[in-house]
């Protein structure tokens, strides 16, 4: 029997993947970011859309070598349809439609948020039902993953996403875009002694928007005394901030698991590798005997190992789509 091999394409935002999984196992998985957007302080489209366009095309012939594969040996291509800019989704999706027409074989796809779902799944095989907490710069959301891969949507943030909540604060202090990379940095040689509001909404939902005007009022009054409160208690407000956000989000994980009777609990999406986050599951799993699913860094952020993962499982349900298909900003999971 002739091997399932899929090319996974990933362009739903500032990060052009390209990967290359054979029969469920990720054999290349190659990510470029676009560190342009630092200097806006956060994604401009138009930008994007043009390192995209530009990068694409290398990156792909890079990832059939480190596969050790040619174009001939793929069986289909999977790619990004939505959530995520337009612009961005447009040229992966037009590339992949291309290269399925010249190479005549199916395409696949993928709903960016199912696929960071299934990034849980490329090196083990989490035991269902299963709580995930997907969780990035556009998106939060507690979702309930049961027989036969069914997702379920049990909650979602009412305003900004967690990953949003950290850019914004974080600009507040001065951190370079994306903020959470270095929040967490920094937080690890702080404390979390300022205490900011959480916000209480029904369900397993969130609300991060009356963290950020929170700390907005808070430095605006701090600085007013002392125009050096940033700068003496940098790592201090990091590590609070940070500190509100991963307890909101661990609060309501476990509510959620608990309810539903969970077996299984994951984290998805860029700010999975929080380390902050990444702990607090592993005590929250350890205190209920749940089974614990942290993805690798490499599978936290955009990529298209996962990408390539979910049109996998499609591609053994026959599951193809027609070439007529446009990019969706907003793609909910159904």
């Amino acid at each position: 029997m002739s091997k399932i091999t899929i090319l996974g394409i990933e362009s739903s935002c500032d990060d052009t993947s390209v990967s290359v999984v054979i029969d469920g196992e990720v054999k290349s998985n190659l990510i470029s970011s676009q560190w342009i957007h630092k200097k806006f302080g956060g994604v401009v489209p138009e930008a994007a859309s043009r390192l995209h366009v530009e990068t694409i095309v290398p990156l792909c012939d890079q990832a059939l070598k480190e596969a050790g594969i040619t174009k001939s040996s793929l069986s289909a291509i999977a790619v990004t349809r939505g959530p995520g800019l337009i612009g961005s989704l447009l040229v992966g999706i037009s590339f992949a439609k291309a290269l399925s027409i010249c190479l005549k074989i199916p395409l696949i796809e993928v709903n960016h948020l199912q696929a960071h779902v299934l990034s849980l799944f490329i090196d083990e095989k989490p035991l269902l039902p299963l709580i995930c907490l997907t969780v990035s710069g556009g998106h939060t959301q507690i979702l309930l993953i049961s027989e036969n891969f069914k997702i379920e949507v049990l909650g979602q943030t009412l305003d900004d996403a967690a990953g949003e909540a950290i850019d914004k604060t974080g600009k507040l202090l001065g951190l370079p875009y994306p903020a959470g990379p270095e929040m967490d940095k920094l937080a690890k040689n702080g404390q979390a002694k300022f205490k900011f509001p959480m916000a209480k909404v029904n369900d397993y939902n969130f609300s991060f928007s009356g963290l950020k005007t929170s700390v907005l009022y808070f430095l605006r009054d701090q600085l007013n005394s002392n125009p050096q409160f940033i700068k003496e208690n940098l790592n201090d407000l990091c590590s609070s901030i940070q500190d509100n956000i991963v307890k909101s989000l661990i609060t309501k994980l476990e509510l959620a698991a608990i309810d539903k009777n969970a077996v299984s609990i994951g984290i998805a999406g860029g700010v999975s590798a929080n380390s902050q986050l990444r702990k607090e599951l592993s005590i929250l799993c350890i205190k209920h005997g749940w089974n614990c699913s942290i993805p690798k860094l490499s599978y936290c952020t955009d990529n298209a190992a996962m990408i390539a993962t979910a049109g996998y499982y499609k591609f053994l349900q026959f599951e193809f789509s027609e070439d007529s298909f446009l990019p969706l900003a907003r793609y909910p999971i159904s």
